[in-house]
């Protein structure tokens, strides 16, 4: 733990009296998103391992400034960056291979932040009251006229059967009409009326609690990596339904690569901890092509690593491959984003801003008594 970091007990009291108060307008924070558990009382810091809304000092802010200075000062070698961009796919793969499903933990969280993952009506897990005012602010599904546009069908993907097949009386159609359904492409989860797709999807962290929320629903989840291992690990996982789901291996740093469902036909699309890991000069293109994915009035939901986050201050000098952007020691990449790259990321995309916080924690270690600043972003925005 560097000593920047590390909050000695004494220091509590100047570090962790400021707090930020909740903000209730449109921009502020809601009541919900972000945590509840603050802290008033510095005797109680180790009583939990979390605590939200915390603030920085100016003193902090300049030593975090300082050590993000100090470990990029030693960039990697231009000559000795192109592999973590280009083998980037084999980085990944090889973190599952040995890290299997163990790694990380389910997102069990995903719904007190993101309620637009939920159909109207559907209530999330970890929670115990059905999503009513919360889903005031979702984008209500809308019939685009490419729902049924095949054109991004996968090549080779699992065939699709419709749940709710044309009663007889409809059988007898003109025979014109029938030629016309026969020539027109399905993709999966067509009949959906509700549709998710999360990107970086890895072994389903976040998979698997969303369909376990929308399964008594008309929803249908897409999720896509660029590791054959996550995927198939998804697909071998015993609540995974093709039914429900669709598990597809896709590098969305890949310009042409196909998606296997048309240009707005998605009512959500969920992005955690993904473009952090991607090039930055990548991540624009990226958003803008995921982007004409979505319907009109669907929601982009983002969150991901913030800038001077503990885990940025403690790389080591000769990591770092760019400002804020570093590589860890399994190859694999991170990047710390500001609000203002956020804001610009998805507003470029032609997205409207809903949401763009800066989730700052405090993370708790009682064993060894001290605490590390979490810095962490979460936004939404919509298509108009």
């Amino acid at each position: 733990m560097h000593k920047l970091q590390s909050l000695s007990v004494a220091r509590l009291a100047k570090v962790l009296g400021r707090l930020s108060s909740r903000l209730h307008s449109t921009r502020g924070r809601p009541s919900a998103p972000l945590g509840s558990r603050i802290l008033t009382k510095n005797d109680d810091i180790f009583k939990h391992n979390m605590w939200d809304h915390v603030q920085w000092t100016e003193e902090e802010k300049e030593t975090a400034r300082q050590k993000a200075k100090e470990n990029s000062s030693t960039q990697i070698p231009l000559k000795e960056q192109g592999k973590f961009d280009t083998e980037a796919c084999q980085y990944w793969d090889n973190f599952y291979k040995m890290h299997q499903e163990k790694f990380f933990k389910d997102r069990k969280w995903l719904f007190l932040e993101f309620p637009e993952l939920l159909p109207s009506g559907a209530t999330g897990q970890n929670t115990n009251r059905p999503l009513g005012d919360q889903q005031a602010s979702h984008p209500q599904p809308t019939q685009s006229t490419t729902d049924t546009d095949g054109r991004h069908q996968q090549p080779n993907g699992p065939p699709h059967h419709h749940r709710n097949s044309d009663p007889p009386e409809h059988q007898g159609a003109a025979p014109e009409e029938n030629e016309a359904a026969t020539l027109t492409p399905t993709f999966p989860g067509q009949q959906s009326s509700f549709r998710i797709l999360e990107v970086g999807c890895g072994v389903g962290n976040s998979v698997f609690p969303i369909l376990s929320s929308v399964k008594e629903t008309d929803a249908y989840l897409y999720c896509c990596d660029f590791s054959p291992c996550a995927i198939q690990l998804v697909k071998d996982h015993p609540d995974y339904r093709d039914s429900t789901c669709h598990a597809f291996v896709h590098d969305i740093c890949e310009e042409t690569a196909p998606f296997p469902f048309p240009p707005q036909s998605l009512d959500v699309i969920l992005a955690v901890f993904v473009l952090s890991s991607i090039h930055p000069e990548r991540m624009q293109g990226i958003v803008n092509r995921l982007s004409t994915y979505l319907k009109h009035g669907g929601i982009f939901l983002f969150r991901d690593y913030g800038r001077y986050d503990f885990s940025q201050l403690r790389f080591k000098k000769g990591r770092c491959l760019s400002e804020n952007f570093y590589t860890r020691g399994d190859g694999t990449c991170v990047y710390f984003f500001t609000k203002g790259e956020v804001h610009d990321l998805f507003s470029n995309a032609g997205l409207e801003e809903i949401q763009n916080l800066e989730d700052r924690r405090l993370q708790v270690n009682r064993g060894k008594q001290v605490a590390m600043h979490r810095v962490w972003m979460q936004s939404k925005y919509r298509k108009l």
